[in-house]
């Protein structure tokens, strides 16, 4: 068991939370690649030897066998936890993820009910180019069916994965990959509730909203408005779906501005959902900011064009609030 509080990486809270999980039911398994090496960023170390090679299956390079044969295991009682690397890799098991796990439950009038957590990191991982680097959370969100978990913090990444396999439903659970390595503490005791919200900084001026890495990113933010006599609030959105709008449509009310931030492409983003809502039911002046349209560059400073920084949202909240920098 975990201490009641230590401090933890991303990673490792991952993996604590995994291992009690298994540790207190024996119908949650794992499955994916190169999970007997404790997983690529470490996010399954440990767990190969305290149960075995039954429990914490290493399968092919075939990620459409390995989402298929979870939902399998789901519809026989198991709870299975599925890597698929990277959120990119996932795209070769669409069809097993969208039209199998998340539509089960509905067009068998709830006889059956897939109890499945798929981790499919996501965002910009450096020097890892177009094919490694994407963030598709917007995807997912469009998929009936389907519960989207966006956890920044080990915290989160603790509490939202043990939520995730309790909730009895099909998670498409999005951790950032270069976030693995982040610490902060963690307490075993807290739980968190899939969709709801978490304000992370509070402040009177503006609310920005954001999840995942890019929630890091406004906190720094925050602290250079803070400089300027601007306190900016900072929400992190935590679940895309459910998501919680009363969290911020409270402090839309509140503050009067919001900017929507995420790292993902920002046409067709799930911060234009976010926005769209608020238009609809607050009074508020709204803006967003996401990544350009266009593929993540190997290089160094096209790879910087893709990334939203600090600085960026800085300027989007200036220029939101009206403020020259």
């Amino acid at each position: 068991m975990v201490q009641l509080t230590r401090t933890m990486s991303y990673a490792a809270a991952a993996a604590a939370a995994l291992d009690e999980l298994m540790r207190a039911d024996e119908s949650v398994v794992a499955l994916g690649e190169d999970l007997g090496r404790g997983g690529i960023f470490g996010q399954y170390r440990g767990l190969l030897e305290a149960f075995g090679a039954a429990r914490v299956i290493d399968t092919p390079i075939s990620e459409a066998t390995i989402a298929g044969s979870a939902v399998g295991m789901a519809l026989t009682g198991l709870k299975p936890v599925v890597e698929m690397r990277v959120v990119d890799f996932a795209l070769c098991a669409m069809d097993e993820i969208v039209n199998r796990a998340a539509k089960n439950r509905f067009m068998f009038g709830g006889q059956g009910r897939v109890p499945l957590v798929i981790r499919m990191p996501i965002g910009i991982w450096s020097a890892s180019a177009a094919q490694h680097s994407q963030s598709l959370e917007a995807w997912f969100a469009h998929v009936p069916g389907l519960a989207v978990v966006c956890p920044a913090t080990p915290q989160d990444n603790y509490s939202l994965l043990k939520a995730a396999v309790a909730s009895g439903d099909p998670v498409a659970y999005f951790e950032h990959k270069e976030l693995w390595g982040v610490e902060g503490e963690v307490d075993a005791s807290q739980s968190v509730e899939i969709g709801r919200a978490r304000i992370a900084r509070p402040g009177c001026d503006l609310t920005i909203v954001a999840w995942s890495r890019t929630m890091h990113d406004a906190l720094d933010a925050a602290r250079t408005l803070a400089e300027q006599g601007i306190e900016a609030e900072v929400i992190d959105l935590r679940t895309i779906w459910p998501r919680d709008r009363e969290t911020v449509e409270a402090s839309a009310r509140r503050t009067g501005r919001v900017l929507v931030v995420h790292e993902a492409v920002q046409v067709a983003g799930f911060g234009a959902e976010i926005v769209a809502t608020l238009a609809e039911r607050c009074d508020a002046k709204l803006a967003r900011l996401g990544a350009p349209r266009a593929p993540v560059g190997y290089s160094p400073p096209l790879e910087a064009q893709a990334r939203i920084t600090a600085a960026r949202i800085v300027e989007a909240a200036t220029k939101l609030l009206g403020r020259a920098r």
